[in-house]
């Protein structure tokens, strides 16, 4: 597991070349996998549903929040 030094609590955007892909699974549930979050142990991801549910609390130790839920609507669309 990598470990993260630690931060100020200030939260970083990862850069936007990592994509997350259907390969990434939510560590609550199992679905794909849309919010990806960087903490000292290592690295959580999330489905949407997931991500919202733990953000306030997450937000205060994370060390980046890469949040791609933006594509559900997208993708959805016709």
């Amino acid at each position: 597991m990598t470990r993260y030094p630690e931060t100020d609590g200030a939260v970083d955007e990862l850069e936007p070349s990592y994509e997350l892909t259907a390969l990434d699974r939510c560590d609550s549930c199992g679905a794909q996998a849309y919010i990806r979050v960087v903490v000292n142990s290592g690295e959580l991801l999330f489905c949407a549903h997931h991500g919202r549910k733990h953000q306030e609390k997450l937000s205060e130790i994370a060390h980046s929040w890469h949040d791609e839920s933006s594509r559900l609507v997208s993708e959805s669309r016709p």
